[in-house]
C-alpha cells in the first residue's frame, strides 16, 4: 500500500530579528533633549546659586557698614556730639537747640545712610549680574559648540559626499542619542549610494562593450562588401544604406553611455582652460562649417576651471555642431567666446539661424527632442548633444542657459566654477 507523501514542511523563521535592538529602559536613553535638559538646568542653577551668594555678601557688606554708629559723644567740660556721616549732627554742636531739632537730625541722618548703602548694593548687584551674564553667555556658546559639534561633522561629511567623494563616512562616536542614530542612517545611505554608483558603472563599462562589439563588427562587414567593384549596383546601395543605419545606431550608443557616465559628479578634476577646450572643439567643426558656408569666429580668453578635460571639450563640440548645423542657408555665422565673469567661467555659443519660440528652449534639452522635427529621420544628429551638455555641465557644479537670438539663432551660455 503506497503511503501518501508528507507535505512540505515551512521554511524555518529567522532567529533573528533584523530590527534595531531596543534598550530595556529607553527612558533612560542619554538624548539630546535630556542632555540639554541637564546642562542648561544646571548652567541655571549654579548661576543661581552664585548670583545669590553674591548678594549675600554684598547685604552683609552694606549691613556691616550700616552698623557703624551715627555720632559719636565726646566727654569734656560738657557733653559735645560729633558725626563723620552727618554733618548735621556736628553743626548743632554751636549752640543749645531744642531736642525736636536733635532728633530730626538723627533721623536724617539714618535715612541718609541707609540710602547710600542700598544704592551701593544696587550698583554692586548689578555688576555682579553683568559679570554672570557674560560668564553664562561664554559657557553657553561653547557647550552649545560641544553639544552640536556632531552636526558640523555631518555636514562636511555630507559636503565631501556632494563633491563624489561616496567614500567618507561620518563614523560617529559618543552616547546613543538622535545625532549618532542620524549619522549612522546618513551612514548606511552612503553604504547604499557608493553600491549603486559602483553598479552602475559597472552596468556602463559592460554596456559599452557589449553594445559598441557587435555594431563594429557590422560595420566591418558591410565595409568589406563595399569594396568589392564587382558587387550589384543594388547591393552597393543597400550596404550604404545600411552602413549609414550602423553609424548612427553607433551615435545613439555613445550618446547613451556618455549621457549615463555625465549625470555623475566628477571625481578626478584637473585644471582646464575653456579657451583652448572650445579651440579644440572648433577646429573638429571648421570642415563642416567651411561646406555649410557658415563662418566661425569669437574671442577665446583664457578660464581656467577644475574638471574633466574631455567631457568639458565634448559640451563646447555638441553646442557648436549644433550652431554649425540649424543655422541659414546663407552668409550664416558662429560665434565661440570664452571669458571669466564675476568670478565664473563663461563659454558663449551664439549662431544665425531659425526663428526659435522663447517656449520650446526648454525642450531642446530634453533627450531625443529636436525643433520642429520628428523624434527619427532627421540627419542631424540623434537628438541627445543638448541633454548631454546639460548633464556634463551640472557634473561639474555649473549650468547651460538658452536664449532665442534677436532676428533667429540662438544664443547658448555655459557657467563653470573656477
Amino acid at each position: 500500500m503506497a503511503t501518501t507523501p508528507a507535505p512540505p514542511q515551512a521554511p524555518p523563521k529567522p532567529t533573528w530579528d533584523p530590527r534595531r535592538p531596543q534598550p530595556p529602559f529607553p527612558w533612560l536613553r542619554p538624548t539630546i533633549r535630556i542632555r540639554l535638559t541637564l546642562l542648561y538646568g544646571g548652567m541655571f542653577l549654579i548661576a543661581g546659586i552664585l548670583l545669590l551668594s553674591i548678594i549675600y555678601l554684598l547685604a552683609a557688606q552694606a549691613i556691616s557698614t550700616g552698623n557703624q554708629p551715627l555720632f559719636k559723644i565726646v566727654s569734656g567740660s560738657a557733653i559735645k556730639v560729633t558725626s563723620d556721616n552727618c554733618p548735621a549732627v556736628t553743626a548743632i554742636n554751636s549752640g543749645p537747640v531744642p531736642l525736636s531739632d536733635f532728633n530730626e537730625a538723627i533721623a536724617h541722618c539714618v535715612d541718609q545712610q541707609r540710602q547710600a548703602a542700598l544704592d551701593n548694593l544696587l550698583s554692586r548687584s548689578l555688576l555682579a549680574l553683568l559679570g554672570l551674564a557674560v560668564i553664562a553667555f561664554a559657557f553657553g556658546y561653547a557647550m552649545a559648540g560641544r553639544v552640536l559639534s556632531p552636526l558640523g561633522r555631518i555636514t562636511r561629511t555630507a559636503r565631501q559626499v556632494a563633491g563624489s567623494d561616496l567614500s567618507r563616512r561620518i563614523e560617529l562616536d559618543g552616547p546613543d542619542d538622535e545625532l549618532k542614530e542620524l549619522a549612522d542612517t546618513f551612514d548606511d545611505m552612503l553604504e547604499r549610494l557608493e553600491r549603486a554608483f559602483t553598479a552602475q558603472q559597472r552596468f556602463v563599462g559592460n554596456a559599452s562593450h557589449e553594445l559598441r562589439t557587435p555594431l563594429a563588427i557590422n560595420r566591418t562587414l558591410l565595409e568589406v562588401h563595399l569594396s568589392d567593384p564587382n558587387a550589384p549596383v543594388e547591393l552597393q546601395q543597400l550596404g550604404k544604406t545600411l552602413l549609414a543605419t550602423n553609424e548612427r545606431s553607433e551615435q545613439l550608443v555613445e550618446g547613451l553611455l556618455l549621457l549615463a557616465r555625465s549625470d555623475n559628479q566628477i571625481v578626478e578634476r584637473k585644471p582646464v582652460d575653456l579657451a583652448e577646450v572650445a579651440t579644440q572643439a572648433v577646429d573638429q567643426v571648421h570642415a563642416e562649417a567651411d561646406a555649410k558656408g557658415v563662418k566661425i569666429r569669437g574671442e577665446r580668453k583664457p578660464a581656467v576651471v577644475q574638471g574633466n578635460g574631455v567631457l568639458l571639450e565634448r559640451i563646447a563640440l555638441n553646442l557648436v555642431q549644433n550652431a554649425v548645423r540649424y543655422n541659414v542657408p546663407e552668409d550664416g555665422w558662429v560665434e565661440v567666446d570664452t571669458e571669466v565673469e564675476h568670478g565664473q567661467a563663461v563659454l558663449t555659443v551664439t549662431n544665425t539661424g531659425p526663428v526659435v519660440p522663447a517656449y520650446e528652449i526648454d525642450n531642446l534639452f530634453e533627450p531625443f527632442r529636436r525643433l520642429r522635427t520628428e523624434r527619427t529621420g532627421s540627419d542631424k544628429g540623434v537628438g541627445l548633444g543638448l541633454s548631454i551638455a546639460r548633464s556634463v555641465a551640472r557634473a561639474h557644479g555649473g549650468h547651460i542657459l538658452a536664449r532665442p537670438r534677436e532676428g533667429g539663432g540662438l544664443v547658448m551660455r555655459v557657467t563653470l566654477p573656477l
